[in-house]
Order: structure tokens, then sequence, then C-alpha cells
């Protein structure tokens, strides 16, 4: 038998192992062409961004990417190195050298990454103009685009992969030469015999792994300072070393604690699962701690990205209520009505009467900080959400209060508002700070909800100064969604190129563009995450049903039922996929709710949807995992 048959007859033997590592590496190199065709495309570039790093986020999301395959590949190809070990061994037995079984294994290596990346590349390219699509419907660009095959995006995914293949090849020669004839043979022994673990040193590294992880949830909950990187890491760490010692400890302790009360009658379901569990603890414990970490970026950015995208719109109205404003022009607010008029378009307008002035809020240290004072009551006509202030009274709208220093998030309220500055003697106490704008952000002051009568008595107050000045809005509310597009260009026509005032419609397109792009890269790198780890737990557990294969044919010979020994089996895989998926979860619910307090948005309905979508996807794995063991034992007999 040649070496080309003998690679040959290995392929066919163990295909059923490698079919979702194929399948998976396949998924892998369509996206990554995917996201090469998508960078290297001019026609692409050119109809999507121009001042938007566009191919950057893109080479950067392929650089992850690539990070991700990396790290799957080789774990999943030490799996199942391991699980030819005695295969490898036995090559060796009969009398092949251990260059040839290295030359056997190359050879098969390097057709199924061919095989991988020649199907890949054509997956990619026969779905790419679908990844577009969808790409421009996320962004809200309605232009048709042709999308030709890209050389250049084939060569640079067929480079990459060629160097992740050769990175797999020195895996396996460094698993031939390096390791004995013995260690081949004992390499899928179960693991290490649990030993009783000493109560006190127990206790304390597993209070310490909590303790670990509630420090970094509290951290989180905190407003981030000028040490914010400094911050993040020890955020990172805590919870990371934290989720390790829960896994190598904590549970540890806690099953041996269970083992103990039953004084070593587990009884069947137990011995099924639990005491697998046990045997492997120390092994498991860094692939569980990697796959619930994985799990927690991956949900804490799929769900940030599908908030962002889904809160774009409430976003971009909290920074501007009204669809256009003119300050100090009535005759180009005069002249864009009667566009409006002579289009159709059914609109509401509302002229708005403010002061701005030099100003000091309560102990700030700064003297003369710009203030607007807008009129309550003309903000209320004008059709805005506007809380009424008291006689004397101001209510603060600061759309951007959530990012501010800790000092202004934290200040006690009422405050006085000081115009002694400005030459005006008017007492006003500043009742509350509410999370949004009462004027569109654009215009300078931080921004006051007065009386009309006090806007009046301090225009009257103010010296004549250039700092001062008395300020006349026009708002205006475009009624039909349809027509805003229109209504944005005419208006573009009074926006000189030097200054700064968006209008609702431009700033949510562009924000709608910025969100999308973000969900299209995170949902992507979602998926990698996903079927990743769901591959890994998937590949392990086939390792270990194969390991155990012996033990569900002595119990199916003692008479015990397929279902029984599958309802152990079953609480098994619970514990396998889904404490590293519910302790995931929990660490992304608290990264998320921290990400949350720089939106002005509630987020809780497209986090919830996210986390639903992973975990049903997430779940499809227990499932396959689930069917491969029923197949184990229902051949055990």
């Amino acid at each position: 038998m040649t070496l080309f048959e003998l690679v040959i007859r290995s392929m066919r033997k163990n295909i059923k192992h490698y079919y979702l590592y194929f399948f998976a590496l396949i998924f892998s190199t369509s996206l990554y062409f995917v996201f090469a065709t998508l960078q290297n495309d001019s026609s692409v570039l050119a109809a999507t961004f121009g001042d938007i790093q566009f191919a950057s986020l893109f080479r950067v999301a392929g650089i992850l990417l690539l990070s991700i395959v990396v790290v799957f590949m080789i774990y999943a190809n030490s799996i199942f190195l391991k699980r030819r070990s005695r295969e490898i061994g036995l090559y060796q037995l009969v009398g092949l050298t251990r260059r040839k079984v290295g030359l056997l294994l190359i050879t098969e290596n390097v057709l199924l990454g061919v095989g991988a990346l020649l199907i890949g590349i054509g997956g990619g390219a026969l779905v790419s103009r679908l990844f577009l699509l969808i790409l421009m419907k996320l962004i809200g660009i309605e232009s048709v685009i042709t999308l030709s095959f890209p050389s250049a995006a084939a060569l640079q995914t067929a480079i990459v992969f060629a160097v992740l293949i050769g990175l797999t090849l020195v895996q396996m020669l460094f698993k031939v030469y390096r390791t004995t004839l013995l260690e081949l043979f004992q390499a899928d022994r179960q693991g290490e015999h649990p030993k009783q673990p000493r109560a006190l040193l127990s206790a304390m590294m597993g209070m310490l792994g909590i303790v670990l992880i509630a420090m970094g949830y509290l951290l989180s909950s905190k407003t981030p300072g000028q040490d914010m990187f400094l911050q993040m890491l020890v955020i990172l760490a805590s919870t990371i070393l934290g989720t390790y010692l829960l896994f190598r400890v904590t549970i540890g302790w806690l099953f041996y604690r269970i083992r103990r009360s039953k004084d070593g009658q587990l009884g069947l379901k137990n011995s099924l699962s639990l005491a697998p569990i046990m045997h492997r603890m120390k092994a498991n414990a860094n692939s569980l701690t990697l796959i619930t970490i994985l799990s927690a970026m991956t949900l804490t950015m799929v769900a940030i990205s599908y908030s962002l995208y889904y809160s774009a719109e409430s976003e971009s109205r909290a920074m501007l209520p009204y669809d256009f404003i003119f300050e100090n022009k009535e005759q180009d607010a005069k002249s864009f009505r009667a566009e409006l008029e002579k289009s159709g378009f059914t609109f509401a307008h509302q002229s708005v009467e403010a002061v701005r002035l030099a100003g000091k809020i309560g102990k700030e240290q700064k003297d003369g900080s710009s203030l607007l004072l807008l009129a309550a009551e003309q903000l209320q006509t004008s059709g805005a959400d506007i809380m009424m202030p008291g006689q004397g009274e101001a209510v603060g709208y600061n759309g951007q209060r959530k990012t501010s220093s800790e000092e202004l998030n934290t200040v006690a309220f009422p405050q006085t508002v000081d115009f002694s500055a400005s030459g005006v003697h008017v007492k006003i106490q500043l009742t509350r700070d509410i999370d949004r704008y009462a004027m569109n952000y654009s215009m300078p002051g931080r921004q006051l909800v007065v009386p009309e009568a006090m806007v009046r008595e301090i225009r009257e107050q103010m010296p004549a100064s250039p700092k001062h000045e008395a300020i006349f809005i026009d708002t205006y509310q475009i009624m039909d969604k349809n027509e805003r597009a229109a209504a944005s260009g005419f208006y573009a026509k009074y926006v000189k190129d030097d200054e700064f005032r968006p209008d609702f419609y431009a700033y949510y397109k562009e924000s709608l563009q910025k969100f999308g792009l973000i969900i299209f890269v995170a949902g992507f790198l979602g998926l990698i995450f996903l079927i990743s780890t769901g591959s890994i737990l998937y590949f392990k557990q086939m390792t270990e049903a194969e390991q155990e294969r012996k033990s569900y044919t002595i119990l199916r010979q003692l008479g015990f039922a397929e279902r029984e020994i599958m309802g152990g089996i079953i609480r098994k895989q619970l514990f396998v996929f889904a404490i590293p998926l519910a302790i995931g979860l929990l660490h992304s619910i608290f990264a998320v709710k921290a990400a949350s307090a720089l939106t002005l948005s509630d987020i809780s309905i497209p986090v919830a949807i996210a986390m639903a979508v992973y975990t049903l996807i997430y779940f499809v794995f227990a499932l396959l995992t689930v069917g491969y063991y029923r197949r184990i034992v229902r051949a055990a007999l």
C-alpha cells in the first residue's frame, strides 16, 4: 500500500470526526474572503463611506477573525492529534518511521486544508453579493453595486490560510517527533484522579474567585475616570482570573462536597455526569474559562452593536430635537419655509426666544461658562417634551451628561446659577439635569430651560457685549418621514462650509451608516466566535465519548436502558454547555450595563434579542453533542 492510499484510507476512517472541523474551516475561509473582497473592491468603498475609515475597520476585523481562527485551528488540531495518538503509535509499531508518519499526517492535513480553502473561496465568492446587500441594507444605501471576483482577495485568503495550515503542520511534527510511544498509547486516559481538596485552601481560593468576579462587576458599574484604560485592564484581569478559579477550585470543591455527602453512592446519573467532570476538572478549567470569556466577549460585542443600531433614531432625536433650526437668520428661515410650502411638505414651525451669556453654576471652578437660556413655554408650544420649571427655577438639558466628568454626574441639586460675570442680577435655582437636549446640540452653550418671563427679564438687564446676545431660533419639524431627505437637501443650501449646524435627517443617516457597519462586522465576528467555541466544546465531548465507549458497553450489558444512560449524559452536557454560557451571560450583562450608561436610549430589548439568538445557536452544538453520544450508546451493544 502506497503512502497516498494510506492517507485516503485514514481520511475515510476519520471523516465522521472531521466533518464539523472541515465545515468550520470552510466557513472561516468564506468569511475571511468576504472581508477581503469588501475591503479590496473600490466600487464598494466609493459607494459607501468617504470620510469613515471603512477599509481600516474591515482590516482590523480581518485581523480579529484570523486571531479567532488561529486559536480554533490549533486547539481543534490538538484535540484531533490526542484522539489519534494511539493510531500514530501503531503506525510506528508496524514499522513506519517518524518521518513517514509525519509525512502521512502532513499530506492528510494539506489535502483537508486545500479542499477547505478552495470550497471556502468558492462559497465566499457566491455569497459575497448577499453579504454586500445586507451591508447596504444596514447602512441605508439604495444604490446598486456590481461585485466582480477579486483575484487580490483570493490571493490574500490563500496566503493567510496557507500560513495557518503551516502552523498546524508544525504542531503535528512536534507531536510525532517529541512524543514517545508510551505517551502516545497513554494519551487517551481519562484524566486525573480526583483528590480531596484542602479544606482551608480550597475555601480561600474559591472565595477569592467569587470576590474577583464581584470586584470586576463593581468596577464596571462605576463611571470611567481619567484612568479608564487601567480600569478596563483591572476589570478584565479580575474577571478572567475569577472565572478560572471558579471552574478550577470553587465548582470542583462543590462537586467534591456533593460526592462526600452521598458517601460515594452517586447513582447512575451522577456517575455519568459528576464523576467524569471531576476526573477532568483540571484540564476542563482552562477550556471552560476560555469558552466563558469568549462567550462573554461575543455577547457583549453583538449586544452593544445591535443596541447602537437599534437605538440610532432615538439617540439622534435626543441630540437633535428639531429637524431644522435657524439662529438669528430670519431671512434664511423664511426662504426655507417658502421652499417647504412650494414642495407641498407638511411641517410645524415655531419661533423660540433665548439668551446666551456667561454664568456660573454651583461651585464650578471656572468662571463665565457659556449658558443658553431657552423659553419653556415656547418650547412646549413647538411640541417638545419639556418639563416646565417654576418661577426662579431652571431645568438643565445635557445629552452628553453621562459621558461627562464624574463630578458633574454626582452633583447635588438644587444649585444656584450666578450671572454676575455678565452683569445680570437674577437668582435662578437649577433643580435637575435631564439626559437629552432641549434644543439641537449644535447650538453653543449649556442648555437651561427657564420660564419665558425670566428670559425677557435677563435680556433687559444684559449689557451690550459680543459675549451676551439675544437669540431668536426658528425651529422646523417635518411631519412625514419620507419628506425629510428632500427637506435636508433644501436646508444644506443655508449652511455654510465653516458652520456646524447638522439637521436631524443627515445626522441620523450618518449614525445609521456608522452603526450599520459596526453591527455588520460584529455580527460576523460573533458568528466565528460562536462557531469556534461551540466546535471546541463539541470536539472535546466527542473525544470524551470515545474514551467512555467501553463504560457504556458495560452498562448496556448490565441491563441499563439507553434512556437511563442518556439521562446522565444530558446532565453532564448541561454542565459543559450551560454553565459557561450562564456565566458568560452574567459577565456580558454587567459589561452591557456599563456601556448602556453612555447611551440615551433603553437598550434592554435589543440586548435581550441578541442574547436570545446567541443562546439558541449555541445550544445547537449541545444538541449535536447529545446526538453523538446517543449514537455511541446505541452502538455500545
